[in-house]
């Protein structure tokens, strides 16, 4: 309309508008992560006990089989069960679910690089990935005894009690320990359960698409409607069909909320840049007439020219309503919808970390029992499976590392954007036309501000580093236990090398003994000639046999004195380490449970304003 685009862009009202538009924008995509963090954080807690328990096994030897009876001793079956005779395909013994975490696909020498669990969720889930890629959790048996978990893959069976070989032993009470642990992270992972349906945390496929251009779900025609629909005129009939829910506000969550309010900021956006070209356009005008009237010209264009200005300043004055229609609009989405939302997003937050405290704090008292925990019935050695079971508990902390700073800093800066798009609403957007334009009534104080102002400051203050630090720390030292672990099967395969190379040398001296004694008469054998040197050519050959004999002997003997120091560092890292985790998680939860029940009470004092017209 003759104004230069730039101009139009650094008017404070526009500018203003512009920033509105990026913070809600930016709320809805910190919204989206956040929802995404809080999922992926609940299932890594979920995959810690489960990797803690699959690690657990490896500590404690594999009970001997039972001993098979005679197969002409064996007894015929007992009868079915009347229930279930006739049954075809009925085997007479329940199948037991599997409660370890399965094989996952080790790849050792990129040890930079850890194997990730996949998120994925339970029935809710709209989702799955690979099945090569599940890391699932499922859970067998009774909870009570404390040590449910066991293979189902790769362990034998656990003979009955008469026919074990080892003490149950030392096996209930470390396999208890860690039943127990994982029990309080399954029980942590269901409590976030109900924040996770109000995060819309299961539709992990959801972008806005007034945030970004990735959304899978076209809501931006839905959405519109309810843009250009004034809600000033709420007495023109719909005319949409009634079966669509959309614009029923009951069933309105955080997302569409956001959604809702990020599309208004953008109508209010191009509203206020539209005036501000019509401001330029109607001060022209306003300008032409003046200097006409100076110049005296004729009345037929002076009129022409007021009437311009007259349909300029209308224009101008409709769509100033229009844009305080838009501003009613938005600020009733963040009274009536959007603080209602986050109240109960702040009360679910309060129920689920009061539970975590809860389980934290039982895990902090349950690892202590490991003081009283000795190595002398734990296996001599390191298994394959063992060092498969540590490396995918390394990967499963760390993943559980990266998703708790994900937790909190999605979080972060989903409050910080909110707050600060909050500041930029309580500006009002005033013209600088000397014509007055009616504005709504506006709210100094609405009841979302302290709420989100207090949320915003606790937040910078959530002593988070330490609980990362912790975390942090006990991947590194289930890091340190695998590398102790690779050397001890290195050194193993040493010994086996050096075996083999001593049974070749073995078989090499009892043949050459063996034809050189054939080829040689008696008078040649006689030990007592003087010429005769076989002393000392089968003295040369033994000396070989015995050299690596003793290379053998002395590599086992230093593998037996390393498998004995892994085992050593192994648990007093545990016993070191697993009680400073479960305490800084337990001092974060409680810290994050008081921010929770403070922010409650904040907003519970809080009255609602009365609708606006």
């Amino acid at each position: 309309m003759g104004c230069s685009q730039s101009k139009i862009e650094n008017e404070e009202a526009v500018t203003r508008c512009k920033e509105r538009k990026q913070f809600m924008k930016d709320a809805v995509s910190a919204r989206n992560a956040f929802a995404a963090a809080h999922s992926a954080y609940a299932m890594s807690l979920k995959n810690t006990g489960a990797a803690l328990s699959d690690f657990a096994h490896g500590e404690v030897p594999p009970a001997p089989p039972p001993p098979q009876a005679p197969f002409d001793t064996l007894l015929p079956p007992p009868p079915l069960p009347t229930e279930y005779q006739g049954t075809p395909n009925f085997q007479g013994t329940p199948l037991q679910r599997a409660a370890s975490m399965p094989e996952m696909k080790i790849l050792k020498p990129e040890m930079k690089q850890p194997v990730g669990p996949t998120i994925i969720e339970d029935e809710e889930m709209e989702f799955e990935p690979p099945e090569e890629e599940k890391l699932v959790r499922k859970r067998g048996g009774s909870r009570s005894t404390g040590s449910s978990n066991h293979y189902m893959e790769k362990e034998p069976p656990m003979p009955p009690p008469q026919q074990q070989a080892v003490p149950q032993r030392r096996r209930q009470s470390l396999m208890q320990i860690f039943g127990e642990l994982d029990n309080h992270f399954l029980a942590a992972y269901e409590s976030a359960h109900g924040v996770s349906k109000m995060l819309e945390a299961t539709r992990l496929h959801y972008h806005s698409n007034f945030a970004d251009n990735r959304g899978h779900i076209d809501h931006s025609a839905r959405v519109m409607r309810v843009i250009t629909w004034n809600r000033s005129f709420k007495g023109i009939p719909n005319v949409y069909d009634g079966n669509d829910d959309f614009d029923s506000e009951e069933h309105e969550t955080l997302a569409t909320v956001l959604d809702k309010m990020l599309a208004w900021e953008k109508k209010l956006y191009d509203e206020v840049k539209a005036g501000e070209v019509m401001k330029f356009e109607y001060q022209k005008k306003v300008a032409l007439l003046n200097k006409q009237k100076k110049r005296g010209s004729n009345p037929e264009s002076l009129e022409k020219l007021k009437a311009a200005v007259s349909h300029l300043h209308t224009r101008y004055i409709v769509d100033m309503q229009s844009m305080d229609s838009t501003v009613l609009e938005i600020n009733r989405l963040r009274d009536d919808q959007l603080y209602p939302k986050l109240v109960q997003l702040v009360d679910g937050m309060a129920i689920m970390w009061d539970a975590m405290r809860v389980h934290h704090e039982a895990q902090s008292k349950i690892v202590y029992a490991l003081r009283s925990l000795d190595i002398s019935q734990s296996p001599k050695e390191t298994s394959e499976h063992h060092h498969d079971r540590t490396y995918q508990l390394w990967a499963v902390v760390r993943e559980w590392h990266a998703q708790f700073c994900g937790l909190i800093d999605n979080q972060k800066a989903y409050i910080k954007s909110l707050n600060s798009w909050l500041k930029q609403n309580l500006v009002p957007i005033e013209s600088s036309l000397k014509e007055k334009v009616s504005s709504p009534p506006r709210i100094q104080t609405p009841p979302v501000q302290p709420l989100l102002m207090a949320w915003h400051d606790y937040m910078d203050k959530l002593p988070d580093e330490v609980a990362r630090t912790a975390i942090s720390n006990f991947a590194a030292v289930i890091e340190t236990i695998m590398h102790h672990q690779e050397e001890e099967m290195k050194l193993k395969e040493k010994c086996e090398e050096t075996r083999k190379d001593l049974a070749r040398k073995t078989r090499q001296f009892e043949d050459w003994y063996n034809k050189y004694m054939q080829k040689r008469t008696p008078e040649e054998l006689d030990p007592e000639r003087p010429e005769n040197n076989i002393k000392e050519a089968i003295a040369e050959r033994q000396f070989t046999v015995d050299a690596v004999k003793k290379q053998l002997e002395e590599e086992e003997e230093a593998y037996q004195r390393l498998c004995l120091q892994v085992r050593e560092k192994s648990l007093a890292s545990l016993k070191t380490r697993l009680p400073e985790l479960f305490r800084a998680m337990c001092d974060f939860s409680l810290a994050c449970s008081e921010m929770y029940r403070t922010l409650r009470a904040i907003s519970h004092r809080q009255k609602r304003p009365s609708n606006q017209s």
